[in-house]
Parts: C-alpha cells; structure tokens; sequence
C-alpha cells in the first residue's frame, strides 16, 4: 500500500468528547481579582454571559409593564389618581427598557460593564425613585430596589456593586424620614421597615457579588483544566499520528474506536473508504486480531504475538502485536483492548540498518584497497600467459585468471553497494508493461530459454517510479536466480504485472523451485550472504536498495501456481512500485541534464 504523508496540520478544536485523535484548547488567562464580571464573558465566550445580560434586561421590561399596570389600575380604583405626566414618565421608561433589550448588545470579551452602568442601574435609581416620592394609596416600590442592586452585584465589580447598594438605601431613608404620608407613629414604622428592607439590599449585594466572584474562580479553573486536558490530548493524539508502529483500540466486540495511519497501512485498508469505526470481523484477514483481542480481554494482556494477515489480492505480511487492557471505569463501562503494531519486515530492517552502513563503510575500503593487487595479478597473468606453451601450465594460468575475475566481480558488486548508499533516489518515471516485456525478450533470447519463461502483463500503459537502468538490473538479478533453482518443465518461471486496488502496482517474478531453508529464507538480503559458495551473497541485497531508493519495497514468498492441470508451489520475489498518476510528469537526474 502506498506510503501516507505522516506530517498533518494541526486540526481544528474539536468539540471535548469527539471521537478523533485530536483534542485541544487555548489555555485561558487567570481571572483578575480586582473586578468581579461573568467569567465566561471574561474567557472570550460571550454566549452564557449574554444570555444573563439579557435576561436581566427583559426582567426590566417586566417591570416596566407591571409599574405601568399598577399606577393604570390605581387610576380606575381610586379617582381621581395620579396627574398624566406621572404615566409620561413611565412611558418613557418603558420605551427606555424596550429599546435597551432590542438595540443595546451585552459588553464584549474583557470589556467591564461599569461604562453601561449609568444607561441601566443607573436609569432604574431614578426611576424607582420617581416613583417613590410619587407612589400613592397602599402600593410601596421600595422592594424593585433589588433589581438594580443585584444587576450591579452580579455584573459590576465589588466597589461598584456595594456603592449601588448604598444609593438604594440612602433612597429608602429618605423617604421613610422625609416622607410625609402617615402620622408620626406611623413614620417610626416605616423607619424600621425602611432599616430592614436596607440590610437586606447590603446583604444581597454582599452575598452576590461575593458568590459571582466564586463562580467566576471556579468558573476558569474549570476551563483551565479542559484546557490543559485538551493540549495534553493534542499532544498525545499528534504523538500517535506520527508513530511507525500501528496503533488500535478495539472494543470486546471487535469494534476499532480509533485507528492510527499507520494501522490503516499494516492492515492493508484504505483510510479514505474505511469509516472511522470499523469491525476486525469486516475482513477475513483480519481475524487473527480479532482472536487476539478476545483473549486480551479475556485473559490477560499479551506481550508479544505474532500474527499473519492473508490478503486476498495483496501478499500476506506479519505482524508483531502487543496489547494492553484499560482499566475499568466503573459498573456498565466497556472495557478496551489497545494493540500495537509492528511491521516485522520494516523492523528487521532498522534492526540492519546501522549493522549495513558500518559494513558498507568498511567494504567500500577493502574493495578499493584490492583493485590494485588484483589489477596487477590479471596484468602478470597475462603476460605469463603468452610465454607459456604446455598445456597444462597455460591451465593454471586460467584458473587464475577465471580466479581474478571472479574477484573483480565481487569488487565491482561491493562498490556498486558504496555508491548506491550515498546516492539520492531518483524520480525516473517508466511504464511498466513495456519495460518489463522487453527485459524478459532480451533475457530469455540471450539464454535461450523462451518456452521455460512465461510472461503476463497486466498493467498496460500504467507508469511507474523507477529508473529504467535500475529496473533492468533488478528484473535481471531475480530472473538469474530463478534461472538457478528452476525446473526444465515449460513455465517453470513466471513473470507477471498487476495492479493492487487503491494501492501499488506488482511485479512478480515466480519459478518452481524447491522451498528455501528457513535460515536462507531469513537471511536472503542480507549482503554478503549465500547458499552458494561461490556468489558473493550480493545481488539481493543490492535488489533490496535499489527498490527502497526508489520508494518501492521487495518481498518473498512461497505461493502456488496452476501448472499442467495441477497446482505447482514454487518461490516468489514480488515488488510494490509507486504508480505515476496519469498525467504527471516525473523528472528524472538525466532528463534535468538535458534540460
């Protein structure tokens, strides 16, 4: 399957509990103690505090309407009432309000609603004042007092608060003392109530504005610590995305929740088709993890297993798995399996990696300290060799030089290694069909071979990145090995193009050959390792690096053709190559020579 892009942008901010890798938020600041105002307003999200805002503002309205209402009513009970300025005067207030609700909008983020506090509490003062010096019959406004007071509570800062408190209860003072409606004992009675009805206001002030100030701490602690989850989620779930190892969690069912790229990749399923969440019983490759999973769960977390998924229409690969169980949660709280992956060809070959560069170093080094010493044995070879008339001496003289050459072979391969280790991959582009049908005509002509060499092609016109040169050496070398271990029977080696759905394309090249000893099998592409004494254990190896400079990967595999009517096992060496989308020119190194 093609390689992903392992670099993402950094996602949105997802709503907290979305089923994504990917979590966060900007940390907020820490709320200031000298003003008390909604701490939502004061965190840059203006939606809850408006919802107050305008809620105390339609609280304003009510009131408006019912002061309207009571002083109509008074009107129709007790004539002849009050003069019809007075209903002027709340008209204009109840206008004042309504405008105020419609037209005025709440203050923005970190912006203190003191500059509206005049437009609005301070309104409502003067207003129930009004009202208080021309309140007639039973009906006393001195309890509306408390909107005002605790508008400024909740939505000023403390000092502001409490100075609005202390005007409401200079206003009842001073119509208990100064007021002229009753006798003197009568006064005395609505001193007390006035004194009453004054702590009250204090206390509410006190208590509200003390209580909004707790909130508003709590409030972005809150918040802090979302935060502060959600970065820790980002960096996490980014930690996850970019691992090499595959990553799913997968509940008792078998029910992937979460799924890495690189799980997508090493279960062979295409991120783009596949939903999010996802079923190990989906695909019958699959269900060997699927088992793993029940005996997670079931018995205890595994450490290592490995497990072998078989594809329909792509090889099979072998998997390394450890899990992990997460702990309960509490009664009803499903319990999940976390399994790792790890490729266990692309982990054999970090494992190699480090081994092959210190022994490409030192061959390079060896390599060119023989070149000289041999050139000069081949030289007096042959000089000897022109004085020499016995038979039997000028035999000897071709053992040597057979010898040299042999020598020089391996020089030149281990060179060839060197080189190729410090070259950048090219971007050649080739089609593959016409390619690869023109290597297998020239290599089967040359040997001599075209009834023993079966060719399909699958893929026509379909481009691949892969420098021609290196391409025909790569085809050569497993061609020859095939060549090696194959039968004398018609078809004893296949050739074969195809294409892999949402995938690369496949060049395979078959024999029916008898099976590789596990050690060999093990061991095939590494340098300088053979089942022959006299390879020098190269050209594999020198068929791994040429496809991974090139982006592609090579494999074996023991596989199975129909032959004669029957099924004929044999060896297979399969290449994944990266195909070149119709249309799109890729440059190689001689092309911008050219050019």
């Amino acid at each position: 399957m093609a390689e992903r892009r392992r670099h993402r942008a950094l996602p949105a901010e997802p709503e907290l509990g979305a089923p994504s890798w990917f979590g966060g938020h900007v940390l907020p600041p820490a709320p200031s103690s000298a003003a008390v105002a909604w701490s939502l307003r004061q965190q840059g999200d203006p939606g809850g505090f408006g919802r107050l805002w305008r809620s105390l503002m339609s609280a304003r309205l009510l009131v408006a309407l019912a002061v309207l209402g009571l002083q109509y009513g008074a009107l129709q009970l007790s004539p002849p009432g009050q003069p019809g300025w007075v209903f002027v005067v709340i008209l204009a207030y109840l206008a004042l309000t309504a405008a105020e609700r419609l037209l005025m909008q709440p203050p923005a983020a970190r912006q203190p609603f003191d500059a509206q506090w005049l437009a609005t509490v301070g309104v409502d003062l003067m207003f129930i004042a009004f009202l208080l010096v021309r309140q007639s019959g039973s009906i006393h406004y001195g309890p509306l007092l408390a909107l005002p007071v605790l508008m400024a509570a909740m939505l000023c800062s403390r000092t502001l608060a409490l100075g609005t408190a202390v005007l409401a209860v200079l206003l009842l003072l001073a119509d208990a003392v100064v007021g002229v409606r009753a006798a003197a004992s009568a006064g005395s009675t609505d001193l007390v109530q006035a004194g009453l009805l004054a702590a009250g206001l204090l206390a509410l002030a006190w208590f509200t504005n003390t209580l909004a100030l707790r909130l508003t701490r709590e409030q972005h602690q809150v918040e802090r610590s979302r935060a502060e989850a959600r970065m820790q989620a980002l960096v996490n779930n980014l930690v996850i995305e970019a691992m090499a190892d595959g990553v799913l969690v997968v509940d008792s069912g078998g029910t992937v929740r979460a799924a890495n790229p690189a799980a997508h990749r090493l279960l062979g399923s295409d991120r783009e088709v596949t939903p999010s969440v996802f079923s190990l019983n989906d695909h019958p490759a699959w269900e060997p993890l699927a088992e793993l999973v029940r005996r997670a769960l079931g018995e205890e977390a595994i450490d290592a297993a490995e497990v072998t998924l078989h594809h329909e229409e792509r090889h099979a690969n072998t998997l390394r798995v450890r899990t992990e169980r997460t702990p309960s949660m509490g009664e009803g709280d499903p319990q999940l399996c976390v399994m790792f992956l790890q490729d266990q060809h692309e982990m054999q070959a970090r494992l190699h990696t480090e081994k092959l560069a210190a022994m490409g170093r030192m061959s390079a080094a060896v390599a060119h300290e023989f070149r000289n010493p041999l050139a000069a044995i081949s030289q007096a070879n042959a000089l000897l060799d022109e004085e020499l008339q016995e038979p039997a001496q000028r035999r000897l003289t071709a053992m040597v030089r057979q010898n040299a050459e042999r020598l020089a072979h391996i020089v030149d391969d281990v060179l060839d290694v060197a080189r190729m280790q410090g070259q950048a991959a090219g971007g050649q582009a080739v089609t593959l069909d016409d390619e690869v049908g023109l290597v297998c005509d020239e290599w089967a002509a040359q040997h001599g071979i075209q009834a023993r060499l079966q060719v399909r092609l699958g893929m026509p016109g379909q481009r691949v990145q892969f420098d021609r040169e290196h391409l025909r050496r790569v085809l050569v070398n497993l061609l020859d090995n095939a060549l090696r271990y194959a039968s004398e029977n018609s078809g004893a080696i296949e050739v074969a193009t195809q294409a892999i759905r949402h995938g690369p394309a496949l060049l395979l090249v078959w024999s029916d050959g008898v099976p590789l000893e596990p050690l060999v099998e093990r061991h095939m592409f590494e340098p300088f390792f053979s089942s022959e004494s006299r390879s020098s254990g190269l050209g594999l190896f020198i068929c791994r690096e040429l496809c991974e400079r090139q982006g592609a990967s090579i494999a074996h595999e023991r596989t199975v053709r129909e032959r004669a009517g029957g099924l004929v096992e044999g060896n297979e060496f399969f290449l994944h190559l990266r195909r070149v989308p119709s249309g799109q020119t890729v440059w190689g190194l001689e092309e911008l020579v050219k050019t």
